[in-house]
């Protein structure tokens, strides 16, 4: 399909050259001057002083990325109207950040935490439960950046039609990606988020009004359109796809809320208030991001009928080439869209990987391998490992499995079991560690099982929901049968204490 788009594949290679440039300049102002390479704090955390419009983005930038166009505007044409399912569950995560975020800052803050385990650590002092949460999270990241990754050789081989190969496309911008990272650390990557939202956004408002154009104008005449011709996906859904929807709401919000880089971002405020108010601003992205990228998916289905499953990933690249050849002014938005695509792929990514790099130096090398490792040494070893990962992935990627959508949902069955044992621990003092521990394994083996054997849902129930009820049963039931000492109650009043002023 790539030959036939009317975008001139050196137009697509200049835009995507300058958005690297630009991404590379951001990198680097950001890093000049900083003591990065000395300071976990600085470099991972952009020392705890990022302000609001930083925040909002990177916040932004997490909870929605390129694919939200890319792979979300595809899952909308092959399921229609009940794929509104994707304004409530990014509208979710909203509520549930809330439930834990300000008191989990006042208490990172006061604890100088780096990472999301160092509170897993720090509340329920076992190795047992800290191991087992890495190697959840780190699950969890390493799904999130394959993900990324298909969708950079995706948005890229489309924009340029063909002209950057897809697996060209992945290294070169990847390669970017790390060099912008390691010159600017978090400062790089929470400065390069605010460039790329903006992008993104204003690409979404312009593809929405050339598709509409396209159509006449009328969303009216798309819902008729697929009453007359696909009625099944505008009508009521069977109670199974309901059932099936509260339960993605339920595994999305719960899950994405605990993202170890978005608990990073947390960390990262330069004070609560302005945490408070990047949050309500995030409030108000659901219905503008998802809800806009789903009416572009239902458009879909009239201008592109009959598309198979692999044809309808491709629609972003189908409908912006329509939307490209109405005039110039619209071909070129569509072509800086595409790069803006691009390089929110890249703010996404390089958002995990920085956090996965922090969690392997901080949690794993600095904890128990070498606890007397320096600052300096500690990064280092992050960027190596963060390459390794990066270059298993790519393997990975080369050969992608599956549609992105289902490589998203992947992630959070075995991510969303560190929720218990790191929301319900902040609220309930009584919750202990053995309890934990075994909630988390057991939910971790259930939804594991489930999804290696096909059976990813029961009853339309999610593998990860029915593993994280099983977790939150054995935590509740077992911290009641196990008798704290006065000296574990006073350590657990003095961490999880929010009052005391950070």
């Amino acid at each position: 399909m790539n030959e036939e788009l009317v975008f001139a594949g050196m137009d697509g290679v200049v835009i995507l050259i300058a958005f690297a440039v630009i991404m590379l300049g951001i990198g680097y102002f950001a890093g000049r001057g900083k003591d990065l390479h000395n300071s976990m704090s600085d470099y991972f955390l952009a020392g705890r002083g990022l302000g609001i419009v930083a925040l909002f983005f990177t916040l932004y930038a997490t909870q929605y990325s390129g694919n939200t166009v890319v792979g979300y505007a595809p899952a909308g044409y092959r399921s229609g109207f009940s794929w509104l399912q994707s304004i409530p569950f990014m509208t979710i995560i909203v509520g549930v950040y809330l439930l834990y975020a300000p008191r989990m800052y006042v208490i990172a803050k006061r604890r100088n935490y780096l990472t999301p385990t160092d509170w897993i650590s720090d509340r329920f002092k076992s190795k047992g439960v800290t191991i087992l949460a890495i190697i959840l999270m780190l699950w969890g990241l390493g799904n999130y950046l394959l993900e990324q990754l298909v969708a950079i050789g995706q948005a890229v081989s489309g924009l340029t039609g063909g002209t950057i190969p897809y697996h060209i496309a992945v290294v070169v911008f990847i390669i970017v990606m790390l060099v912008y990272e390691w010159m600017g650390g978090m400062r790089a990557v929470a400065y390069t988020d605010v460039f790329q939202g903006i992008v993104l956004m204003v690409g979404i408002f312009a593809l929405l009004g050339g598709a509409l154009y396209l159509v006449g104008g009328s969303f009216g005449d798309v819902s008729q359109y697929l009453a007359d011709n696909e009625p099944e996906k505008i009508g009521v859904p069977p109670f199974a796809t309901s059932i099936n929807w509260l339960s993605m709401i339920v595994l999305t919000g719960l899950g994405a809320a605990i993202y170890p880089h978005a608990i990073q971002r947390i960390y990262s405020s330069r004070s609560e208030r302005t945490l408070k108010r990047s949050f309500a601003g995030m409030a108000l992205m659901p219905p503008i991001t998802t809800g806009l990228v789903f009416v572009v998916g239902i458009i879909g289905i009239m201008m592109f009928p009959g598309l198979d499953t692999q044809g309808s990933e491709q629609l972003v690249g189908l409908m912006a080439n329509e939307v490209a050849g109405i005039n110039p002014i619209f071909y070129w938005i569509m072509v800086i869209m595409f790069g803006g695509i691009v390089a929110a792929i890249l703010s996404t990514a390089d958002s995990v990987l920085l956090s996965f790099s922090s969690m392997v130096s901080n949690d794993i090398y600095g904890k128990f391998i070498n606890q007397n490792a320096s600052e300096q040494k500690k990064i280092m070893v992050g960027k190596v490992v963060g390459i390794i990962a990066i270059g298993i992935l790519l393997i990975i990627a080369w050969n992608p499995p599956g549609t992105l959508y289902e490589i998203f949902v992947l992630k959070f069955e075995l991510l969303v079991q560190v929720f218990p044992a790191f929301v319900l621990g902040i609220y309930w003092k009584r919750l202990s560690a053995k309890p934990v521990f075994w909630g988390m394994l057991a939910g971790a083996l259930i939804a594991g099982i489930m999804t290696l054997t096909g059976y990813k849902t029961f009853m339309g129930i999610h593998g990860g929901i029915i593993g994280l009820v099983v977790n939150f049963a054995i935590c509740i039931v077992g911290s009641y049968s196990v008798k704290l000492s006065q000296k574990q109650k006073e350590e657990h009043e003095k961490i999880t204490n929010f009052n005391v002023q950070a």
